[in-house]
């Protein structure tokens, strides 16, 4: 991912909930909606979650030192994650109390004209917002569909601003429909069920959030295009003559860590398959720029062992293919 492409998109959605919570929390003291009152809550929740995936993001820039030698990548990940902790629990839990309080003790709304007036502003920002994100995702998602793009990117921004100011739009509509059905049928009882309606999507969201930001701590291999770029580069030469095994690791959403277990040819020098695997990095490299982490072991091949299947424990993750034939 473009890392300038998420800091645009972040910036634009922390000025866009900053405008909109002053707005809403305004349009709550003069009404006494509920949804209102939900949705500034939800838009102070979103201001944070921007400033936390800002802060991964600079976090994550930090030089690798002894104690974590393969840097700080996945600081960006981290953020993302309490990001999805915030909304599930700042965001829809208080909706849902806030709804269920409102259902319980209703009464009717006062000067309605604030509370739709804000809506309709908030539907606005959060629209642009939502086309900033739509628009820096579109070179990076290619032809795939958006719920691929937000189930594989390996950086956490996009989606998480994407999935943020979709549910936004939906809370919005959400209130502007509860608060609707209050004025025409005089009943508080509706900005209720519109306050727990925008709790229940903003913890939906939260819990996707949550499962995709769990994969990519847990530690995710390069996507199946990348894995065939850095195969092509691994026996473009002469002397390395397939690959055994090999395992790929995001250290970060642009940092990849590449170690793999090659055959070269039995009659080669150490020189000559020193300078093999020496080529061989520089290919991948070129292929591959992120990837910065290589691990190249020489080995020579054999039928006879490979028919044996993996060992487990010298190749977690499962048998791999024996390598073509060159």
């Amino acid at each position: 991912m473009s890392a300038s492409g998420g800091t645009r998109a972040i910036v634009a959605a922390l000025l866009a909930n900053l405008s909109i919570a002053v707005a809403k929390f305004v349009a709550f003291l003069f009404s006494g909606s509920s949804s209102m009152l939900a949705e500034s809550v939800h838009s102070v929740a979103d201001s944070g979650n921007q400033g936390l995936l800002l802060l991964g993001g600079k976090r994550a820039q930090r030089e690798a030192t002894a104690q974590h030698p393969f840097g700080f990548g996945r600081e960006r990940y981290i953020y993302a994650f309490l990001v999805s902790i915030v909304l599930f629990s700042v965001g829809g839990m208080f909706a849902l109390y806030e709804g269920y309080e409102k259902i319980k003790h209703p009464h009717e709304l006062e000067h309605w004209y604030w509370p739709v007036g804000v809506l309709v502003f908030a539907i606005i920002a959060e629209g642009f917002s939502f086309r900033t994100a739509i628009k820096e995702s579109n070179p990076l998602r290619g032809k795939k569909s958006w719920k691929e793009f937000i189930r594989h990117a390996k950086a956490p921004e996009l989606p998480v601003v994407l999935l943020e100011d979709f549910g936004a739009l939906v809370g919005l509509i959400l209130a502007l429909g509860g608060v609707g059905l209050a004025l025409l049928t005089g009943d508080g009882v509706w900005d209720g069920i519109g306050t727990l309606c925008i709790g229940i999507l903003l913890i939906l969201i939260a819990l996707v959030l949550a499962a995709e930001t769990k994969s990519l701590l847990l530690g995710e291999a390069a996507g199946a295009e990348v894995v065939q770029q850095i195969e092509a580069a691994v026996v473009a030469g002469e002397t390395v003559t397939g690959i055994i095994h090999m395992r790929t690791l995001h250290l970060g959403p642009e940092e990849l860590l590449v170690a793999a277990k090659i055959a070269v040819r039995h009659d080669g020098t150490a020189t000559e398959i020193a300078s093999a695997i020496d080529a061989a990095e520089s290919r991948i490299r070129e292929a591959v720029p992120i990837a910065r982490v290589i691990y190249l072991e020489p080995d020579i091949y054999s039928e006879s062992e490979a028919a044996k299947g993996p060992d487990p424990e010298a190749t977690p993750g499962g048998p791999t293919a024996p390598p073509e034939a060159h």
